[in-house]
């Protein structure tokens, strides 16, 4: 142990009061720093968790970003006639040669598609009549690019592989209609194709309006009712890393030039808003640990006043300004390291506290517990915003210390 740290710790023990009080603002603000930043960043990872499990990390469309140019335009840019109202063709929509564009995705690493063709048909039951939207799937491809298969509450996708005349639909409709399992529903389609399909499975994400809206069958069955024979309007990815997605479906959309939105994309505007939530949040945790600082502050700068003449006959015995400050900056540290741990104790238990409460949103039926984040890093973080503001404070002190005059002061002793 060194002389400097030796007086530190002297300083600090002989005022056993003003170290206490510090002590105490450190390690609170430690606490209350890993509380609410655990509870803050638990929060949104368990949104961007529900967001990405919830909808595709890319999805591809049989859309174009920008609109295609005419072959007139292409041919003659420079023509004087400018041809109008031309009526163009109609054509079955969908994604060209989805085969052998499916075949360069899938061989893309760390990532699953699948195809699926997305249309709107209008189901009939007991003389009522609702307008959902139905998707094609293959439901072995299915399962490993969407989370409805964990959904379902009655059936399983291996139900809807099974029946070619199957279909899986939401809670919230199946309520609305009076369906139960093995109910039959006639669908019938915008060209007039009428299918008969029974219920294999029912599904409760919790999303009412996906719930009463979304419904599932075969995608044979699906480009039959729709006329649109060996056909699909959309690829829908998952990726090991979901922050990946803007970067892959950059080079998906480059390469078979239909559009490619990642689930970032698609979620600019939420994003943006938690950023700015996560800046506010880190700024009143470090405000905290500011306030928590002028207690070191005061301490350091109340045993400074009170040693000033100890300072000064350190300093005729050969000690230079570096040592002084070095002794006062010493308390700091060590104020922040005991404040610190102590803190991060009582946040540990703050946190585990955070984690067994039970809340029932309105409208839930089932209770859910705050979401906590039990990262190294917020700890890591929160100690050493606590060591620089403990610095912080005890520099300006430790620098007044070093200024000391030794022989000003024993002049005045004398």
């Amino acid at each position: 142990m060194t002389i400097q740290l030796t007086i530190a710790i002297t300083h600090l023990v002989s005022r056993k009061r003003p170290t206490l009080v510090s002590l105490t603002g450190i390690a609170l603000g430690v606490a209350f720093f890993l509380a609410v930043s655990s509870l803050m960043r638990g929060s949104e990872r368990d949104f961007i968790k529900r967001l990405v499990d919830n909808s595709p990390h890319i999805t591809v469309s049989d859309e174009y970003r920008n609109p295609q140019p005419q072959p007139a335009s292409v041919l003659w840019p420079d023509g004087a006639v400018e041809l109008r109202r031309v009526k163009p063709l109609t054509e079955v929509r969908g994604i060209r040669g989805h085969i052998q564009k499916l075949a360069f995705i899938e061989s893309l690493p760390e990532l699953r598609a699948a195809p699926v063709l997305v249309g709107s048909v209008v189901l009939t039951f007991a003389g009522r009549s609702e307008g959902v939207t139905l998707s094609g799937i293959i439901p072995a491809k299915m399962k490993g690019v969407s989370t409805i298969e964990e959904k379902l509450i009655h059936g399983s996708l291996d139900a809807l592989a099974a029946n070619p005349n199957g279909i899986v639909i939401g809670e919230g409709l199946a309520k609305k209609f009076g369906l139960a399992m093995g109910s039959v529903v006639n669908a019938a389609s915008p060209g007039g194709e009428v299918r008969t399909l029974k219920v294999v499975g029912i599904f409760r994400t919790g999303n009412s309006n996906y719930d009463e809206t979304q419904t599932f069958a075969l995608l044979k069955r699906v480009q039959g009712m729709l006329d649109r024979p060996n056909r699909v309007n959309r690829f829908i990815l998952q990726l090991d890393d979901p922050y990946a997605a803007r970067d892959v479906a950059s080079v998906i959309e480059g390469q078979i030039g239909y559009k490619a939105v990642s689930w970032l994309e698609a979620s600019q505007d939420l994003m943006s808003v938690l950023l700015v939530r996560n800046l506010i949040m880190y700024s009143v945790v470090a405000a905290i640990l500011v306030v928590a600082a002028f207690g070191i502050y005061n301490t350091i700068s109340t045993i400074v006043m009170e040693k000033i003449h100890d300072i000064a006959i350190l300093k005729s015995m050969g000690f230079h300004a570096r040592d002084i400050r070095q002794i006062f900056l010493t308390e700091g540290v060590v104020l922040g390291l005991l404040g610190s741990l102590l803190g991060a104790g009582l946040g540990l238990g703050l946190m585990t506290l955070l984690a067994h409460v039970e809340l029932k949103p309105p409208g839930a039926t089932d209770l859910v517990f705050l979401p906590i984040y039990w990262g190294y890093d917020q700890f890591l973080l929160a100690l050493s915003f606590a060591m620089a503001s403990a610095v912080g404070a005890a520099y300006f002190p430790s620098r007044k210390a070093g200024r000391v005059h030794p022989v000003a002061i024993l002049r005045g002793m004398g």
